[in-house]
């Protein structure tokens, strides 16, 4: 009986497990961004997020490029004298990944953004609508071979994998 009563529970779990929801949380970041705040002001994910050659990675914005704007606009808060801080002292803000991929696949988001026209809403959600950027959509190799199939894109290892 006392078999049957913990099978009962870890197919119980492993159902929950299955269908859940849960989102990790948003990670503390250096300073405050909304996406949705700044898309409302006519700026596009390729204007901050450049793809330099060869493609494979998506940037996070310079401070020059936030300082274009933000030499002016908000300059007394303290979040953009903060912003002022990093690039007068030429430092990088050090932003909290939330998206990533392993180091042992080859991703490049020039090739899935030009070639396979995917948006950025496809591995990352709806960031356009977002005040606070949070991991939403799984990256998992189950998902990327899902979009793959319904593609038509190789699912060989090798596509994705170096060979070993």
């Amino acid at each position: 009986m006392l078999k049957l009563a913990v099978l009962c529970v870890v197919v119980a779990l492993a159902a929950a497990a299955q269908t859940s929801t849960y989102m990790p949380p948003a990670p503390a970041q250096p300073l405050p961004f909304s996406h949705k705040l700044h898309v409302s002001k006519g700026l596009d994910c390729k204007d901050c997020h450049t793809m330099p050659e060869p493609g494979d990675r998506a940037t996070f914005p310079a401070t020059a490029r936030c300082m274009a704007c933000h030499v002016e606009i908000r300059k007394d808060s303290e979040a953009i004298q903060k912003l002022a801080g990093y690039h007068n002292k030429q430092e990088a803000i050090p932003w909290k990944r939330v998206y990533r991929v392993p180091d042992y696949v080859f991703f490049s988001h020039k090739v899935h953004v030009t070639k396979a026209k995917a948006a950025c809403e496809t591995c990352h959600g709806p960031v356009r609508d977002r005040d606070i950027m949070r991991k939403e959509k799984e990256t998992s190799m189950a998902v990327c071979m899902d979009c793959h199939k319904a593609s038509a894109v190789s699912i060989a290892c090798d596509y994705c994998h170096e060979p070993r």
